[in-house]
């Protein structure tokens, strides 16, 4: 039995769905990056880099190259950079409307003047005091 597509799609979006994840996917839009760069820019342990980087190493949206001793890591095509691009707009298009609403809200929402408080119990004259009036 085939796995429907928007079940596969589901699987991507949340293999892409760790921050860790998509700060790599970031810094590898420019070219291939070695790990030792990858931990200064990402402020993680080596072995949460590692599990994370094998993650994307499985789905195949980055491979890895070994010179020496170093290790880069590159993103296997370019649609990823544009899903990146992509997904860059969309929030910049709902946040943008967020702040808009925010700010409506701001106009709208003025100091509302006080009112002093009405008490419901009938006021009594105060009686006089001795050696006044």
């Amino acid at each position: 039995m085939q796995v429907p597509l928007y079940q596969v799609k589901a699987e991507f979006f949340r293999m892409l769905g760790h921050p860790v994840r998509i700060r790599v996917l970031e810094l590898l839009q420019h070219g291939p990056v070695p790990v030792r760069d990858l931990l200064a820019d990402i402020d993680i342990e080596p072995s949460s880099l590692s599990q994370q980087l094998a993650v994307l190493r499985r789905s195949g949206i980055v491979v890895s190259v070994r010179e020496g001793s170093t290790v880069r890591y590159a993103l296997a095509g370019g649609d990823v950079a544009e899903l990146l691009r992509a997904a860059r707009r969309i929030l910049t298009e709902l946040l943008a409307g967020q702040s808009e609403l925010l700010a409506e809200l701001r106009q709208t929402d003025a100091p509302v003047p006080s009112v002093p408080a009405v008490s419901s119990a009938p006021r009594v004259p105060s009686a006089p005091r001795s050696g006044q009036g």
